[in-house]
């Protein structure tokens, strides 16, 4: 998962947990930790013999947190498979990039469109399963296919690019 903490993203994966004693990586690098939760929201950690305390405020949406720590606050927001997922269906909203990417691991079941098609708002580029479903992946504007990075069949990591595009400006 991704955790935005500032303008900071930081790739976070849960090896194992066992008790109050877990194991992440944290952008690649492994880390053995302590934690234990107290009820009102207090943190407390132990990484390599140090000691470490946190307050941590859930706000609302429930994956977004205010963590006090050290006389500083961080806001903190957790970026997991269905938070990407569900960013990526909403994705109309947003504007067009000029690339696809996958939003989570899965598998390319479909690809309908080849290098060199023009699009238009709405049409399917790639159809992904992960998670035992499958998903259409839309444009939300005019563009055209520049490059397919992949294959129907492959499988794909999160964030990785499956292809990319020319996005066709609107002309004022």
């Amino acid at each position: 998962m991704e955790i935005h903490i500032g303008d900071r993203v930081a790739d976070v994966t849960l090896v194992s947990k066992d008790g109050n004693k877990v194991q992440l990586t944290i952008d690649g690098t492994p880390y053995d930790v302590d934690i234990v939760m107290a009820e009102n929201g207090s943190c407390s950690i132990l990484h390599d013999g140090k000691s470490f305390n946190a307050e941590l405020i859930r706000k609302e949406g429930g994956k977004s947190y205010t963590v006090n720590a050290h006389y500083q606050s961080y806001n903190i927001d957790i970026i997991d498979s269905q938070a990407k997922y569900l960013r990526m269906r909403k994705g109309a909203d947003e504007k067009q990039q000029d690339k696809i990417v996958s939003p989570m691991p899965g598998k390319v079941v479909k690809i309908p469109v080849k290098a060199g098609d023009r699009l238009q708002a709405g049409d399917i580029v790639v159809v992904i399963e992960a998670m035992k479903m499958q998903s259409n992946y839309k444009v939300n504007s005019e563009c055209v296919v520049k490059e397919i990075l992949v294959n129907e069949g492959d499988s794909v990591n999160s964030n990785q690019v499956i292809m990319t595009l020319d996005v066709i400006k609107e002309e004022d």
